[in-house]
């Protein structure tokens, strides 16, 4: 059973930074590709930054590159999202996601989530 466990969302200023942690158990399958997703109220939920586990390759969406960053620990049990640079706008809950095989951007695509993580960021 894939189990994720998001931590270390909180409340910061404009300008300020935190860091999001994925901890994944139970997972067999290789590839994988990890992503975090954030949803704010009204909207829909989006994907900001992909990692494929087995090449460390990551993406990122427009409005967060150069901000944000994603990568994975040692052992890569664990996926961090460093968030620098935070807006307002940035404020949501945070999902990591894991996807079994070489995944995109939809949520549809994607397997097993955590339980979220809250970021408020406030002027």
């Amino acid at each position: 059973q894939v189990q994720l466990v998001e931590s270390g969302g909180g409340s910061v200023q404009t300008g300020g930074s935190l860091r999001l942690s994925c901890v994944v158990s139970g997972n067999t399958y290789d590839p994988t590709t990890m992503t975090w997703f954030r949803q704010s109220p009204g909207k829909e939920r989006e994907a900001v930054a992909r990692l494929y586990t087995g090449t460390g390759v990551t993406y990122y969406v427009d409005d967060v590159k150069g901000r944000f960053s994603v990568s994975q620990g040692d052992p890569k049990t664990t996926i961090y999202l460093q968030m620098d640079s935070l807006k307002a706008e940035d404020t949501a809950v945070y999902y990591c996601a894991l996807g079994r095989g070489y995944r995109s951007w939809a949520p549809r695509e994607y397997d097993f989530w955590g339980q979220g993580t809250q970021v408020t960021v406030s002027a």
